[in-house]
């Protein structure tokens, strides 16, 4: 079932972290941030909105970072209970999907927890300093390629708080499988 994010917390300062990813590394927060702000994404491997949409996804990381501003993506969900989401596929999922950003794996769920990450994909944007401006949607396509002539909406809202320090009033939720959480 597709569910999307409530209401976002905007203008909060985005939690820090320390997560192990898929290319042997640890990062934190700063390691992601650019000089203009940075993408952070809650995906996962076995969702078919993530599947449909890691191409678009892939080339958003390449035009964001050659203009100043990382990216990361973060999968939290549980291994357990979804073992095509375990970090040893998060591995063979970003070499197979072209990745060329961090794939951090958040074992413990306490940075989707933080930053109140509901679905996958999940989209964070960030300005230099870290604060959270937009949390919105990476373009209007779900399961299916978006429109011609669609908005790039991430990219554009990026854009948009690297030249000014504001995102766009107007942002919609992304939609996505749910995150798998964890018994309690």
């Amino acid at each position: 079932m597709a569910v999307k994010p409530e209401q976002p917390k905007l203008n909060v300062p985005a939690p820090d972290f320390s997560l192990p990813a898929t290319d042997g590394k640890t990062y934190r927060l700063a390691d992601i941030l650019g000089e203009k702000g940075a993408v952070i994404v809650f995906i996962c491997n076995h969702c078919p909105y993530v599947k449909a949409v890691t191409d678009r996804l892939v080339a958003a990381a390449e035009t964001l970072g050659a203009e100043g501003i990382g990216f990361a993506a973060i999968c939290a969900n549980d291994a357990t209970s979804h073992p095509e989401d375990s970090f040893e596929n998060m591995g063979k999922f970003a070499r197979e999907r072209g990745f060329t950003f961090p794939y951090l794996h958040d074992e413990s769920q306490d940075v989707a927890r933080a930053y109140e990450a509901v679905c996958t994909p999940d989209f964070y944007g960030l300005d230099a300093d870290g604060i959270i401006k937009y949390r919105g949607r990476l373009d209007e396509g779900r399961t299916e390629p978006p429109p011609p002539g669609a908005k790039a909406e991430l990219v554009e809202a990026m854009r948009m708080i690297a030249a000014t320090g504001e995102a766009p009033k107007e942002q919609m939720p992304s939609m996505g499988c749910s995150i798998k959480w964890k018994a309690a």
